[in-house]
Order: structure tokens, then C-alpha cells, then sequence
């Protein structure tokens, strides 16, 4: 926040005792003790600030580069970066901003979620990975890490993207990978039992954790998600023939809270034999959504649970059997799941203000296609962000975005609902290969390609490194 809060801002313009002066590296810079407190108290910032409390007639003297303070000494006073930091290597801020203990603000403001700029963004950079294996997972961090899954490596880049190390892993492949924070990660895989958690920065694995099915045979993973506090692990039998969902408590060492979703599979039962391949939680209405499906002789079938955790029981459940999802998402900003169907191509929307509803499906695009036989989402990728929603078609995003409109005697309907599709970046971008992993991190989103070893970089063309 800026130091400035009250009506008058230049309150303190004539209280010259609170009126700070710096010399860095012989030029004088003046400033107030509330711009210095915005630093935090384990800063430079904050010791330069207790000096002068005790000694007012001192000047410190900082033997730094005076322009890249006159920078930070900007951040603390407006809560964002000037414009002549563009003029500078972010690397070079950051070192800086070590030096004075103000690091975590650089990045806060250089790389905010809030700064993400879905109309344009744009290919800037291509991260390239070691080996010859392509990508099978990635997950991303909200300060505009990303780390990458190939065969048994992780590869990481931290948030500038100059700096990446790679970690052995005793899976053959890794399917399912998501950051729990800046240093852990949690890993598994469909044809390995076991659920891992590690530490990126050690490069070790800090802890394995597994369900215990009744035929004792280990289990996969199929799904990772999670909450502030809890991980949910979807697990199947190495035998196929039990799944479940497993939670664990994050903050008291992994340790399991309860399962819910458990069927033990007899004979032909379909739906109980579909573990869930995606699970993704919402903290608007304290849900778990999980969701899985499978391809038959005859068509794709699937089925979409909210659980409530505490009672353990599903409270909504929609099984999909007409145009199911190749793959779907779930955004708590816009109250609504989105799927992509396997047979169509098409986005679909449900309203989760209306949990429960019957046909809770309807068609954003051209519905005509729902029915036509063929499989044109096969493939086909879906994730939310912010207030948008990007789908994949081959080697292009598709960028879908609600338009407002008022609605009659106030009450809003499912179908009323209306979305505008437009397609993302320049002509350039389209070309490529099928896009199969993108995520989103900081104010960038991540790209990978079938069968190429890089990550694409996606960001804005105004503001960027």
C-alpha cells in the first residue's frame, strides 16, 4: 500500500523531522519514514529507519547503484514499478532488490496475477528442455515458475526463466504434477504406485505417501488437487478394480484425513469403475468437483461429482452420456464448469448457481455440431483463469470471455448467459503442432507441443521482460 493514506497527501511535507535523507552511491535521495516502513521489517529499508529514529542528524551512506534505487525507492511509494524499469534486466532489479530485502515486492509487482493480460498476450520465449522426451505435466507457480515434467525429469525454471535445474525421479513417466508451493511438489503416475512428494530445491523426494486398497496390490495415481490446507489424490488399484479419492492434511506432514468416492468394482459396472482423472477444488462454495471418463466400444462415457467433504457424500452428480467431456474445467470467478466435448468440439457451460439441475448443459458454440458422430475434440485442452476461459483446437487457443448484459426483472438463467470466442496472438502464433499441456503463472501462460522438448512462453506485448 502506498504510504500516503490519508486525504491530504502532503500531510507531511512540512514535518521535517519525518523526512528521511539516503546517499546512494554519492547521490542524495529524500524520503519519509512511511515510504521506508512499506519495506517491511527485515529490510535495509527498515534499518536505515531505526538509525534515524535514534541518531536524526546522520545521512547513510549505501555504496549501490543509484539508478535502481531511485526504482525501488518507487515501489515503496506507489506499490508499483516505474516505466524506466523497463530500461533495466529484471535480473539486475532483483539482485538489487536482495541487497535491500525488498525482493518478494519486485516480484509481486513485476509478475502479479492481476497484471495478466489474456487479449494480449503473445509467443515471447521458448524455454528448451534437456533429453528427448516430450512433456507429460506441467504445473506453474504464482510467481511465473513453471515446472516441467518429460520422462523421469522435472525440469524447473525458476521465475526470471534464466535459471532452471533438472531432477531425476524414479517414475518412468510422470502423468500428474502440481505445486503445492514455491519449493514442494506433488508427482505421480498411472503405472507406478504411489504418491510423492518433493522438494524442488533439495531435489529429493521428502515424502511417499499410498492407498492401502483391500486387495493390497498398490496403488496409481490419477488425479492431483488441492486447497490451502488439504491434498486430494485420486488412486486406482493396480488391478483396476477399486478407486478412491484420498485427503491428506498439507500443513501437519501429509498425513491422511479421510477418503471419500471409494467403489470396490464388481462385474460390469460401469461408473464405479471410472476413477477421477481430474479434481480441482472450490472455496466459494467449499466443494470438491471430480470427474473421469471412459472410452467404450461405442462412445465416451463420463461423470462430473461435487463432494462435500465434510459429510463425505456427493451433492451433485452429472453423468455424461450424450457429447461427454475430453476435458473440462472449473472456475469459481465465473460460478461455472466448462467442458470441451469429445464428440463436438464445442465449449459447454454449466451454471453452478443452479447445482442440482437436470440438462445442466448448454452450448456456447454452434450446437449443430453436438451430434454429427464424429470425435473433433478429441485432444482438445480446457482451463480457467481469471474471468477467461482458454480451450485448445489443434495448435491454436481458443479465448472465450462473458459479455455483461442486464437481465429481465433480475433473475439470470444458465442460457442466458453469453460468451464471445477471439483467438489469441498473432498470425505467427497459430502455426504449430498440437498444443498438449498450457498453464497459467504469474502474468504468463505456458504452452507445450506434441512431440517437442521446450515450453513455450506466452505473455504481454506491453509489458514484459
Amino acid at each position: 500500500m502506498p504510504p500516503f493514506v490519508e486525504s491530504n497527501p502532503l500531510s507531511h511535507t512540512f514535518n521535517h523531522n519525518n523526512i528521511v535523507t539516503i546517499d546512494v552511491g554519492g547521490t542524495p535521495f529524500q524520503t519519509t519514514k512511511q515510504t521506508l516502513k512499506q519495506a517491511g521489517s527485515n529490510s535495509l529499508f527498515s534499518t536505515i529507519y531505526n538509525n534515524f529514529e535514534y541518531n536524526c542528524n546522520s545521512i547513510p551512506f549505501i555504496d549501490r547503484d543509484p539508478e535502481i534505487f531511485s526504482i525501488l525507492l518507487s515501489l515503496l511509494r506507489t506499490g508499483n514499478l516505474p516505466s524506466k524499469a523497463k530500461n533495466f534486466d529484471i535480473q539486475d532489479l532483483i539482485f538489487e532488490a536482495k541487497f535491500y530485502g525488498v525482493e518478494q515486492l519486485v516480484l509481486n509487482s513485476e509478475l502479479n496475477p492481476s497484471q495478466f493480460m489474456p487479449f494480449d498476450l503473445e509467443k515471447s520465449v521458448l524455454l528448451p528442455l534437456c533429453g528427448r522426451n516430450s512433456v507429460t505435466s506441467i504445473c506453474t507457480t504464482d510467481n511465473g515458475a513453471v515446472q516441467v515434467a518429460h520422462g523421469c525429469k522435472i525440469t524447473c525454471f525458476d521465475w526470471s526463466l534464466k535459471r532452471k535445474s533438472t531432477i531425476l525421479t524414479e517414475f518412468a513417466v510422470i502423468d500428474s504434477m502440481l505445486c503445492l508451493d514455491s519449493r514442494m511438489l506433488a508427482i505421480g503416475a498411472t503405472d507406478f504406485s504411489g504418491l510423492q512428494i518433493l522438494d524442488v530445491v533439495d531435489g529429493c523426494a521428502r515424502k511417499n505417501v499410498n492407498w492401502d486398497n483391500v486387495t493390497k496390490s498398490g496403488s496409481t495415481v490419477q488425479a492431483i488437487g488441492s486447497s490451502n490446507e488439504l491434498l486430494f489424490t485420486s488412486f486406482e488399484s493396480c488391478r483396476r478394480n477399486s478407486n478412491c479419492i484420498m485427503i491428506y492434511d498439507i500443513n501437519d506432514d501429509f498425513k491422511p484425513v479421510s477418503k471419500i468416492g471409494h467403489y470396490e468394482i464388481f462385474g460390469a459396472e460401469l461408473d464405479s469403475a471410472i476413477p477421477a482423472t481430474k479434481l480441482r477444488w472450490l472455496p466459494s462454495y467449499n466443494l470438491l468437483m471430480s470427474a473421469g471418463s471412459h472410452s467404450g466400444p461405442s462412445s465416451v462415457l463420463g461423470n462430473i461429482k461435487f463432494w462435500d467433504l465434510r459429510s463425505g457424500n456427493a451433492v451433485w452428480e452429472i453423468k455424461e452420456n450424450v457429447d461427454c467431456f475430453s476435458d473440462i474445467t472449473v472456475s469459481d470467478s465465473l460460478s461455472a464448469i466448462f467442458k470441451v466435448g469429445v464428440h463436438s468440439g464445442e465449449v459447454f457451460l454449466a451454471d453452478l448457481r443452479y447445482i442440482g439441475a437436470d440438462n445442466a448443459w448448454f452450448c456456447l458454440g454452434d450446437e449443430r455440431k453436438v451430434k454429427n458422430g464424429k470425435k473433433e475434440g478429441i485432444g482438445c485442452k480446457i482451463e480457467s483463469h481469471g474471468n477467461q476461459v482458454f480451450c485448445t483446437k489443434g495448435g491454436n487457443v481458443e479465448l472465450w470471455s462473458e459479455v455483461l448484459i442486464n437481465s429481465k426483472n433480475g433473475k439470470f438463467r444458465p442460457e442466458d448467459r453469453v460468451f464471445r470466442k477471439n483467438f489469441m496472438g498473432r498470425a505467427k502464433d497459430y502455426c504449430g503442432d498440437r498444443i498438449t499441456h498450457f498453464g497459467f503463472g504469474g502474468n504468463r501462460m505456458f504452452v507445450t507441443r506434441k512431440d517437442q522438448q521446450y515450453v513455450e512462453v506466452w505473455q504481454s506485448s506491453v509489458k514484459g521482460f
